[in-house]
Formats: C-alpha cells, sequence, structure tokens
C-alpha cells in the first residue's frame, strides 16, 4: 500500500517553515482507497511569494487545524504504507520536523516518483512535477496545491508501476522484485 503525499508549506527551509497544507492519496497499487486532506494553520506569516505561488494565505488558513490536530491522522493513515511524493525528501524531511517540534519521531519508508520515473520512464529533459505530468499527458488541476499536486502524482505513480510490472514480466521470476 502506498501513501501518495504532497505539502504546501511557507518556505524551501525545514528548520523555519511550516506546513499550510497536506493531502494523502491511499493507494494499493490499482487505485485510490483512502484520502485526507486538509489546510494547517502553520502559527507563522505566509510570505507574499508562497501566496502568489500556492493562493494559499494568511486569512485561508486562520481558522484550519494547527498541525498537532492533525497528526494523529497523519499517523494513521500511513501506518504500514509506503510513503511516496516528487522529490520526497522535501515533503518527508518536513513532516518529520513538524513531529519533531511535537516531540514525535515520525518513521515511514519512502518511495520518491522522481527517482523512479528516471529508472521507468527514461529520456525525459526534466522530471520536475509540472514537467513530466505536461510530457506524460496528465493533467494537474490545483498546481501547487496539495491535492492536485498529489493526484498528478498518483497518476505518475500508476504509470511508473505499469512500466516496472511491464519491464519486469520480461525478466525470469527469480529476478523480480519488489519495491
Amino acid at each position: 500500500m502506498y501513501a501518495i503525499i504532497d505539502i504546501e508549506t511557507t518556505g524551501q527551509a525545514v528548520a523555519t517553515g511550516k506546513i499550510t497544507e497536506i493531502a494523502i492519496f491511499i493507494h494499493n497499487g490499482f487505485e485510490i482507497t483512502d484520502s485526507y486532506t486538509s489546510l494547517v494553520n502553520p502559527e507563522v506569516y505566509i510570505p507574499g511569494f508562497i501566496t502568489r505561488l500556492t493562493g494559499i494565505d494568511n486569512e485561508m488558513v486562520k481558522t484550519a487545524p494547527k498541525f498537532y490536530e492533525i497528526a494523529r491522522k497523519i499517523v494513521e493513515i500511513t501506518q504500514d504504507k509506503l510513503f511516496v511524493a516528487h522529490n520526497v525528501s522535501f515533503d518527508y524531511r518536513f513532516i518529520q520536523e513538524e513531529f519533531k517540534r511535537l516531540g514525535y519521531d515520525y518513521q515511514r519508508k519512502t518511495m520518491c516518483t522522481v527517482r523512479m520515473g528516471r529508472k521507468f520512464l527514461p529520456g525525459y529533459k526534466s522530471y520536475s512535477l509540472g514537467r513530466i505530468c505536461n510530457e506524460l499527458g496528465i493533467d494537474i488541476n490545483g498546481r501547487h496545491r496539495a491535492a492536485g499536486d498529489a493526484l498528478a502524482t498518483v497518476s505518475l505513480l500508476e504509470m511508473i508501476l505499469a512500466r516496472k510490472a511491464q519491464k519486469e514480466s520480461k525478466l525470469p521470476p527469480s529476478q523480480l522484485r519488489l519495491f
């Protein structure tokens, strides 16, 4: 099972940035089976350049739950799932840092669709989410919003899994391996 995750944040620096939105789609390898999305009150000011990029402003998150209020849901929905994201280190480290601030050590096995895309969908100039999705004909409804980017990552993951299965089906059974 996969937990495909995307977050929006107040900036790029994990140490000082905070999450403003999260989307999680649970996928069984064939289809989405569960989901969770929420704005998050970062309890810090959202810079103007982030608002221009994401459309998320301070007013929108004013009454949104704070991270500690949704932390249990994140733990539960991702339990025993592979944490999947496009450029996974960004999303995973931000979520780990938010949990660290709460005194919790959040650990999950991870998979990066950038790395897997390069391996199973080779030959593209760029593997940024916007560019690879455009090249593959994947629509992103809500670019730079957690749900829109996460759903695009779901479609990308499905293509990667299909290509991986196709590639491995040509191998002898002794050489087949899972992620």
